[in-house]
């Protein structure tokens, strides 16, 4: 999981971020990305590839990255944005406000399978929160990230079980779609709530 970053330290590089973004699939809320930059030779137990980290685990290994990382930056594009730019560019825009954030800046970026326009040295990786410890925890503070901005809006708009689909488009959310609408978080350039959005303009 080092390997990259082991790489970077031989050339003299230390401050290396690791990011990563979360939410580019569901119906609704926003893509959030996390840039993370961690110590030297950094070892955070049970952390690697955040897709194969077991949900009730999240939080502790979160906890874990925000102790020890040199600095992290979040970006957050909603659904708004996503709608008027795509939602690659609004990822984009996310992992760039994430860099952004990071005191101290960054002398590399591992970047999870995308390139940005950025004046600072970068390695494309993909399956990079498989492959890279940084991307991993950039990969995990997102997703926390994410989930806890999809619980409240769970209490804001009750009745899409945004809790626990985090706005993926899951039977319970469809079901919520299908009775209450659309509500002002939703991706109105995704589907189904695309077709939803112009058949109410056509009633």
């Amino acid at each position: 999981m080092l390997s990259y970053e082991k790489e970077l330290y031989k050339q003299g590089l230390t401050l290396i971020a690791g990011v990563d973004e979360v939410g580019r699939g569901p119906l609704a809320g926003p893509v959030v990305a996390a840039a993370v930059i961690l110590p030297k030779n950094c070892k955070i137990r049970g952390l690697n590839d955040s897709k194969k980290i077991p949900k009730k685990k999240h939080l502790e290994i979160y906890q874990a990255v925000q102790d020890q990382a040199l600095a992290i930056g979040i970006g957050i594009m909603d659904n708004h944005i996503i709608d008027q730019v795509n939602i690659y560019e609004a990822t984009k825009l996310a992992m760039k406000e994430a860099i952004s954030q990071l005191s101290p800046q960054p002398e590399h970026v591992l970047i999870d399978a995308m390139k940005l326009e950025l004046p600072i040295s970068q390695t494309s990786i993909i399956k990079g929160d498989a492959n890279s410890l940084s991307i991993a925890a950039a990969s995990i503070v997102a997703k926390v990230t994410r989930d806890n901005i999809m619980k409240d809006y769970d209490n804001q708009y009750p009745g899409y079980d945004f809790t626990a689909n985090a706005g993926y488009g899951t039977a319970k959310h469809l079901e919520g779609l299908e009775k209450l609408g659309v509500t002002p978080i939703h991706r109105t350039s995704f589907e189904p709530v695309k077709t939803l959005v112009s058949a109410k303009k056509d009633k």
